[in-house]
């Protein structure tokens, strides 16, 4: 039986010790391991093996927004028709992760496996420097600050030298993962793209985000230019905060400058926002495809590469959250915590995810808000209003029937 992991370096040392674990244990039951191929993306090796038929048995780094399509292609095993499937996925996850993942059709073709939510990070000093007690919770905090940072970095020309903020101005459909989504679902208490098969984001939550996002180009608050290429732009100070995921500790703790502090928070919400905040957890799933031989066997492994302890593993090698409730309180994790105590605001940030409606189509999806979202938050062509009305528009024509 073979077991696809991603090719990250942590994740394959996971899956390196989970398979070496379970093959000792079961010596007539052997797992073989591989990381997915190299190529453009993981995706792109995942669509190329279902075409020619050669996919993994089981596959761990499952982009949740690519599994209806291939449910509707019938190239998953339908989890929830195997033995103690249901009792266990209870027992791992709330009854709303249970229903984020369940296809249109009722049956479920993915485990919850893990997450990185997006969330502010945010230099300290440079808060403090701007004379505020907290990071910006709300959009005219953030505007705010943006505005005195932006001030304070005025070069001899009147060029601005250093921004508040910076997200990639690309319009790559999955740039949005780390802007206009994890802010549409803090603003609006998690609520979907599509629903019911048409666009579900023509409301003024989207309107609101394009409008936040638009002034934060418009005043020069975020670089409109790349700077990907320079030096690490964050820890040079060049920026002052970023969306960003809890991969970013270890690299800030490695090459951070003396004295330089960080910290994270949740994602800048409306001003008269009520209720808890929400954030996308950029989640990765497993999957079984139907060229497995021996489903049973395959569930059987992937339940003990994800049970508590194993989970355990997961975060130690990793630093990645598994998709489990009472992350933050259980016992199981708390030294974990102590001994990495910046990753306990995403512990706290994981009541409080979603991940990617369960549609087909959702790559396209995310394609035409981009657009939109270069017409009108970069450029301003149109207003975010249009912009938003327009892609809606968009959607929907790809759900007609």
């Amino acid at each position: 039986m073979i077991y696809w992991s991603s090719n990250n370096t942590q994740e394959i040392s996971f899956a390196k010790y989970i398979v070496d674990k379970w093959n000792q244990n079961h010596p007539g039951q052997k797992i073989s391991f591989q990381p997915v191929p190299e190529g453009q993306s993981s995706e792109e090796i995942i669509l190329a093996a279902v075409v020619g038929k050669t996919t993994p048995d089981i596959y761990s780094n499952m982009w949740q927004g690519d599994v209806e399509d291939y449910a509707k292609a019938g190239v998953l095993v339908a989890l929830d028709t195997l033995k103690g499937f249901k009792d266990f996925i209870y027992s791992r996850c709330d009854s709303s992760v249970v229903k984020e993942v369940t296809s249109e059709d009722g049956h479920i073709y993915q485990i919850p496996w893990k997450i990185n939510p997006i969330m502010l990070m945010y230099n300290e000093n440079i808060i403090k420097q701007l004379g505020l007690d907290a990071p910006p919770s709300d959009y005219s905090e953030f505007d705010s600050a943006s505005e005195k940072f932006k001030d304070e970095n005025i070069g001899p020309h009147g060029y601005v030298t250093k921004w508040f903020g910076y997200s990639e101005v690309l319009v790559t459909w999955w740039q949005r993962f780390f802007d206009f989504y994890p802010l549409y679902l803090a603003a609006s208490n998690g609520a979907p793209l599509v629903k019911d098969n048409k666009a579900a984001f023509d409301n003024k939550y989207a309107v609101e985000v394009f409008s936040f996002l638009r002034n934060l180009y418009a005043h020069n608050y975020f670089a409109k230019e790349r700077l990907s290429a320079r030096e690490d732009v964050f820890l040079s100070g060049t920026i002052a905060t970023r969306f960003t995921g809890p991969w970013e500790i270890a690299h800030a703790n490695k090459f951070k400058p003396a004295g330089f502090k960080f910290n994270f928070t949740h994602v800048p919400v409306p001003d008269d926002h009520k209720g808890p905040i929400y954030t996308y957890c950029d989640p990765k799933n497993i999957v079984i495809f139907k060229t497995c031989p021996n489903p049973e066997l395959a569930w059987q492994f992937i339940r003990f590469m994800i049970e508590k302890q194993n989970d355990l593993k997961l975060l130690e090698y990793t630093d990645q959250l598994p998709r489990r409730k009472n992350l933050e309180t259980d016992p199981m994790f708390a030294e974990y915590f102590k001994k990495k105590p910046k990753m306990i605001e995403f512990a706290k940030q994981s009541k409080y995810v979603r991940g990617i409606d369960q549609y087909p189509n959702m790559t396209e999806v995310f394609d035409i808000i981009s657009q939109e979202y270069e017409a009108s938050v970069i450029y301003g062509k149109k207003s975010p209003a249009e912009a938003i009305h327009e892609a809606a528009k968009q959607v929907n024509l790809l759900y007609m029937k």
